[in-house]
């Protein structure tokens, strides 16, 4: 089987990978947007696209089904323009990643094509047709050729590594492929279930990884550990660094609500709709919950009247559809909710839900500089409402910007991450603000494993003959490499980037 990639060879976003199965036939992994600097392609990644088109640039006249990991942007955004395209194929994915897909969809259309009523739900119609979800850890028939298998990430709600396998021997042959799909509109958690193949002689095993979580991360379980890889396809956004534990993070991230509160500014959260605003949300509460028992302390009352602002209508969507979906979380988070906490539905939680309430929260905090928590997408300041906060408070020195999830090359979030620490300015919907507030980044909240965790998942696994990393920055993966290479002498280690 042989891996053509199509994005993130050399960069983080755009995550496209096709798996040619036999010369007229191959899947893709993902169909992702591409993002920041990538869009041009300018620094080689293959797949690239200008920034007004993200349009398919490759023949799909072989591909036959499409596996998507999980519904981020950078992962499913190019999902419409596939459409476009004309593929019609099956679409197979976790059972709360097709509940959660066409929310993305719909507003990836609407930000990037589109918000023509009847043309979006044309879409969504066709897009529910299309999509085949899986139980973690059941083995499914994809194609004649191939089988995959889901297993939990811990990334965001849904989110998984996916093995393939070239088809070996079927116990049984009843079911086929067309009654698997469902031919209304998903309806979490009554979706239709692929059926289970139970499948012998296993054969060569190729492991996408898609975006592997932290461990000890809230709301979700830790990554099912690697068992064995012929070939691992691997991200490597962090695999130069490796983040703060949970406990640092915590500590730094009420450091810094405290000292806006003392200085009577506001915190700006860029934060990504799916996994980071609900993580953030469920260690507010806890915040909140540990202070509001030292009622008598001064840190009580500190945190007694902050308020915790998400606006963003899709990150308050997918907030509800993360409470909806409770039986995926983690044994600590399901803990919370038996004392009769609620930690994605606290009180101090205000969501904004029109542009007129919006606007009016901007203007208020620019001029009177009441203290508050802000989470808005997007997460790398490439648009949604946070630029307006951004636009308004950057130039105020009693604010605090706190990145919290990784910001791409070319982002308005990286020039703010660079030069802002400096005093230094960024072109805002082309406006140069210059930078007064106060920048913080928490790495321990990235939705990625760093370095030694990527080790661990190597290292855990009975055999990986072969590992070739892809999704992140060039000089990432080579010095991930050097360190792979002296961690596994025998193992075969490449770069996509290289490729």
């Amino acid at each position: 089987m042989e891996i053509i990639h199509h994005g993130a060879a050399s960069g983080v976003t755009g995550s496209c990978h096709e798996l040619v199965v036999s010369e007229d036939v191959s899947v893709l992994i993902d169909i992702g947007l591409f993002q920041g600097a990538e869009t041009s392609g300018s620094e080689g990644a293959r797949g690239g696209s200008n920034e007004n088109n993200q349009a398919i640039d490759f023949s799909i006249e072989r591909v036959k089904a499409l596996i998507i990991t999980h519904c981020h942007i950078d992962h499913v955004g190019r999902l419409p323009w596939l459409l476009i395209a004309g593929f019609r194929g099956p679409i197979f994915c976790t059972r709360a990643t097709a509940h959660l897909l066409p929310m993305v969809i719909e507003d990836a259309l609407k930000v990037g094509m589109t918000r023509n009523r009847e043309v979006i739900q044309g879409v969504l119609g066709t897009l529910a047709s299309m999509l085949t979800p899986a139980d973690f850890d059941d083995w499914v028939q994809v194609l004649p050729e191939l089988k995959v298998r889901f297993r939990q990430a811990g990334h965001i709600l849904g989110s998984a590594y996916v093995e393939c396998q070239k088809m070996g021997s079927l116990s049984r042959s009843s079911g086929t492929l067309a009654s698997a799909l469902p031919t209304k509109a998903i309806d979490y958690p009554e979706v239709n279930k692929v059926p289970e193949l139970h499948l012998t002689d296993p054969n060569f095993l190729v492991v996408f990884s898609g975006d592997l979580g932290c461990k000890n991360s809230p709301l979700l379980p830790d990554p099912t550990p690697l068992e064995r890889a012929d070939m691992l396809v691997l991200e490597s956004t962090y695999g130069d660094k490796n983040h703060e534990n949970r406990s640092e993070r915590q500590a730094r991230l009420k450091r810094v609500v405290e000292r806006c509160v003392k200085d009577r500014g506001a915190v700006l959260i860029p934060a990504f709709s799916i996994g980071r605003t609900q993580e953030l949300l469920y260690e507010l509460e806890d915040i909140i919950f540990e202070c509001k028992s030292r009622e008598g302390a001064r840190e009580g009352n500190i945190w007694q009247d902050i308020i915790v602002i998400v606006d963003s209508p899709m990150a308050a969507e997918f907030t509800r559809q993360y409470r909806k979906m409770r039986d995926l979380w983690d044994a600590e988070a399901l803990g919370r909710v038996a004392d009769d906490r609620h930690p994605l539905n606290f009180k101090r939680m205000h969501i904004v839900d029109t542009h007129a309430e919006h606007h009016r929260l901007v203007n208020y905090l620019k001029s009177t500089g009441e203290p508050c928590i802000v989470i808005a997408a997007s997460g790398m300041c490439t648009g949604g409402r946070m630029v307006n906060y951004l636009r308004a408070l950057l130039p105020d020195p009693r604010t605090d910007v706190l990145f919290v999830g990784y910001q791409a090359a070319g982002t308005p979030g990286r020039d703010i991450q660079t030069y802002g620490p400096g005093g230094g300015y960024v072109e805002l919907e082309g406006q140069r603000i210059w930078i007064k507030a106060q920048i913080h980044t928490l790495g321990g909240y990235s939705a990625h494993a760093d370095q030694q965790e990527l080790i661990d998942f190597i290292a855990n696994a009975e055999q990986v003959k072969h590992v070739r990393l892809v999704h992140g920055d060039a000089n990432v993966q080579r010095e991930f490499r050097g360190v792979l290479q002296h961690r596994f002498p025998n193992m075969k280690i490449d770069c996509a980037c290289d490729q």
